[in-house]
Formats: C-alpha cells, structure tokens, sequence
C-alpha cells in the first residue's frame, strides 16, 4: 500500500461546481448520489447567504465557511485524466501507465482513494465571480446564456493524502497528476481553468 501527500497549486483560477441553490442540489444532483447518506452533509456544506444569485455555482464550504472541494471531485479528475490518456498510442496499444489499466473506473473507485473528505482551498487572494457567455446550437438556432461561478484565484493550494490499496498504481497516480498542468480541476476546462501543478511532500 502507498499512501502520497499531495500538495497542488493552482497556475490557473478554479471555478466552483456546486449549484447554489440548495433545492436543486437536493432534489436533482443529491438523489443521483451513489452514497444516499452523504447527502445531507454535502446540502448543508452548500452556503447561499452570500451570493444572491441561484443559478450561480459556488464551492461547498467547510463548518469554518471556507471553500472546500470533495475528496470524489479529485477521484473524479483521476477518471476524467485517465480516460483522456488512455487514447494516447492508439487503439489496442499501451503507450503509458493509464493505458495498462483495465477497467480503470473500478479501480479508482475502489482500490485509490483520497482523504481527507473535506479538502480546504487555501488562498491569501479573495474569491472573485467568474462570469462567462455559454453558446449551445439548437433546434430553434443557437442559444447564449450567462454562467456565473465563485472563483479561487491562482496560487490557490490544496493538500491530501492519496491512498493507493496496491503499489503497482502509484505511477498511474503521478501520471494522472502530471496531467493537471494541461488539464484540471472544476467547471471549465478547457479554457484552461483548474490547471494546477504539483508536489509529494512525503510518502
């Protein structure tokens, strides 16, 4: 068993995911949850006083009221990464880590895991809103509306321990964290938000 504590810094801003308005998370987002039991928990973590705005996504606070992100939104990130780098190589070729593992959605959920399950966004910067046009091509031609989102600025850090049950997936692990640089963390990636680098403090 290998257990790495991470430390990641954010190169670029990080935008919350977490819809503010409480109902919507309870009744849509909560009743989805393979973990009925932490829904509750996750619904009071979601703080509403300071943004009046309910179709804004915000991050869940901590019971200090300090952003915070999920221990599932880092394995969430291990899946999204290793899903992308398991394409590198072409089809039936294993051209990196990623791409040795099979079935790597099980054994994320099951044989890596992340701790604490609160992880604190640390910042001397305050939080800022992002606000950002989303364009979509419908039926009826294309649509724009206004996303707005809390935003933890760059230089923002977060440590936690991951937790590999076998030795063999450490490397898979680092790969998956060299990926931050080009792709990260939050709600809109792919401009860049989220990227963050990385260092293991201790194993």
């Amino acid at each position: 068993m290998k257990n790495l504590k991470v430390k990641i810094t954010f190169i670029e801003p990080i935008l919350g995911t977490a819809p503010n308005d409480k109902e919507i998370y309870e009744n849509f987002i909560g009743s989805k949850a393979p973990d009925a039991s932490t829904i509750e928990d996750e619904v009071a973590a979601l703080g509403t006083d300071a943004v009046v705005e309910k179709g804004m996504t915000v991050f869940p606070k901590n019971a200090e009221g300090n952003p915070i992100l999920y221990d599932y939104q880092v394995k969430g990130f291990f899946k999204d990464s290793c899903g992308m780098l398991v394409r590198v190589g072409g089809k039936g070729k294993a051209a990196n880590e990623s791409g040795k593992l099979k079935a790597y959605k099980k054994i994320i959920d099951g044989l890596i895991f992340v701790q604490p399950r609160e992880i604190p966004l640390i910042s001397s910067e305050p939080m800022q809103i992002c606000q950002r046009p989303l364009r979509a091509q419908t039926m009826q031609g294309e649509r724009v509306a206004l996303a707005m989102s809390e935003e933890m600025p760059a230089g923002t850090i977060a440590e936690f321990d991951i937790i590999c049950l076998s030795d063999e997936h450490e490397a898979a692990v680092r790969e998956w964290l060299d990926y931050g640089i080009l792709r990260g963390i939050g709600q809109w990636r792919n401009s860049g938000k989220g990227r963050f680098s990385y260092e293991v403090l201790e194993e």
